[in-house]
């Protein structure tokens, strides 16, 4: 009998949370790339979206490389909404890599080895490769449980059929756990992959269609596999050309990716790497899959860094640049000129400006509508009335925050929807920039390092300094002290 052995693994437990973007599903756009009013967690900036979804066709119909775009407007604008909004709708097969600006800064590496990390996690490699698997219907699954507490490891049988042969394979513990994860019984059309041990529910046969007791809304009905129980089978892997690097420069190979610990990898790898990709597709073993590559703060970059993208996308493997700033017109960073947006002139004109505008009243309602929504918070319409007002008078941003702070101040007097009295009180809990910075003028004296402070303190110290020359003088000690 065949024995199947399962490699250890681990279950990991997704912790969904709620993000500032998280209520954002797509662009929200319709077959005509025209902009929904409200669609998929997006609401206004319909010129902005539109622009953004003929980048999207472009990129997946694969004529547009190496190509850049800015998302330029004021703050709290939707910019990261929309670069979002086209990660999710791009989906998971199209590699999506996002940056900000500042977190250059703080790495243990150099500025261009980061953004050549980047760029080069946003190219994919979509790898062709045969594998053996196991693929048949089960007849019948056995297991021998030890009588006696702390025994033995339970061991048990697994007959598979196709339409011309069937086998008994020998189970290990392993395997029974995986076959009890998957809820495998008989009538199953399962498949073994022989490498990793990987189980997969194909669905269930058609000679068990009459067992009503297993059926579900769900469950799909397939014939019998034919042939072999075990045969070779293409599998497509999707990966990044940043893991094949780390993979392959660092000793302990893919667990560089899980502690993070990736470090400089020599131009050397990479340009073996490049060459083996290469190989690969001309053999036909795998395809280069462009991705996107979001920078924020795109003016926290300094002229270095702008002079490393110019050359980056020249390559011919280049992902689609998307950039965003709110800055107007500043100093390009690391230089004395000035610029629109911070960004060199040569830069700027290689890049397609996508401008976005603040938003309406109306938008601004439909916005904290969805967030509630997102945030599970039930609120009055005289509260939304009074945080939209609140948007307006002071930002969008402030105005999601007070969310869920009043959501709590609704706890805390036992409520079970939100009122004008909680948006009030975590309002005067809470102040905008506004606020805070007419507070700040208003006691500007009393705080340490102010102007105000800072002038009072070098008139003092002026007048010290010179009472101690005055008193040098009057001792005779003046010349000596000069001298």
């Amino acid at each position: 009998m065949a024995e199947l052995k399962l490699s250890e693994s681990r279950d990991l437990t997704r912790i969904e949370r709620i993000g500032a973007h998280s209520h954002i599903r797509g662009l929200g756009l319709d077959s005509a790339l025209e902009a929904r009013d409200v669609s998929e967690g997006m609401v206004g900036q319909t010129s902005a979206r539109k622009a953004a979804g003929v980048i999207l066709q472009m990129i997946k119909e694969g004529k547009i490389a190496g190509r850049a775009v800015l998302l330029a407007g004021q703050p709290g604008t939707g910019k990261t909404a929309i670069a979002m909004g086209m990660a999710k709708s791009l989906g998971l097969e199209t590699p999506f890599a996002m940056l900000a600006g500042s977190e250059l800064f703080s790495l243990e590496m150099s500025k261009t080895e980061a953004l050549m990390q980047a760029f080069r996690k946003a190219i994919g490699v979509r790898i062709k490769e045969e594998t053996e698997v196991i693929e048949g219907e089960v007849v019948e699954v056995q297991i021998d449980r030890p009588a006696v507490a702390g025994a033995a490891s339970k061991t048990g049988k697994l007959t598979l059929k196709t339409t011309e042969m069937e086998t008994v394979y020998d189970l290990g513990a392993k395997m029974i756990e995986a076959l009890g994860k998957e809820k495998v019984q008989s009538g199953d059309v399962i498949a073994i992959d022989k490498a990793s041990g990987k189980i997969t529910k194909l669905g269930r046969s058609f000679s068990r269609s009459r067992d009503y007791d297993a059926m579900g809304p769900h469950i799909k009905f397939m014939q019998c596999p034919d042939g072999e129980l075990q045969k070779r089978k293409e599998v497509v892997h999707c990966v990044t050309l940043h893991e094949i690097d780390v993979i392959n420069s660092r000793t302990q190979g893919f667990l560089a990716l899980f502690t993070g610990d990736t470090g400089e990898i020599r131009s050397e790898v990479r340009e073996q790497i490049d060459t083996k990709v290469a190989e690969w597709r001309e053999e036909g073993k795998a395809e280069i899959v462009p991705g996107v590559l979001f920078i924020d703060e795109v003016h926290m970059l300094d002229i270095e860094c702008f002079s490393f993208l110019n050359r980056a996308l020249e390559n011919e493997m280049a992902p689609i640049l998307v950039v965003a700033t709110n800055r107007g017109i500043t100093t390009i960073r690391g230089t004395n000129y000035k610029s629109p947006h911070g960004i060199p002139i040569d830069l700027l004109d290689r890049l397609l400006i996508i401008t976005t505008q603040p938003y309406t009243e109306d938008e601004i309602r439909k916005i904290l509508d969805i967030r509630c929504q997102e945030e599970e918070v039930e609120m009055s319409e005289e509260a939304k009335h009074l945080l939209t007002k609140i948007g307006v008078d002071a930002s969008l941003r402030y105005a999601i925050h007070l969310i869920t702070a009043s959501a709590l101040a609704c706890q805390k007097r036992k409520g079970n929807v939100v009122e004008m009295e909680d948006i009030n009180r975590v309002y005067h809990l809470f102040l905008d920039v506004k606020r805070s910075t007419q507070y700040l003028m208003e006691y500007q004296s009393q705080y340490m390092f102010s102007e105000e402070a800072l002038d009072f303190f070098h008139g003092k110290t002026a007048l010290l300094l010179l009472y101690v020359l005055t008193l040098f003088r009057v001792l005779g000690f003046y010349g000596s002290f000069v001298s």
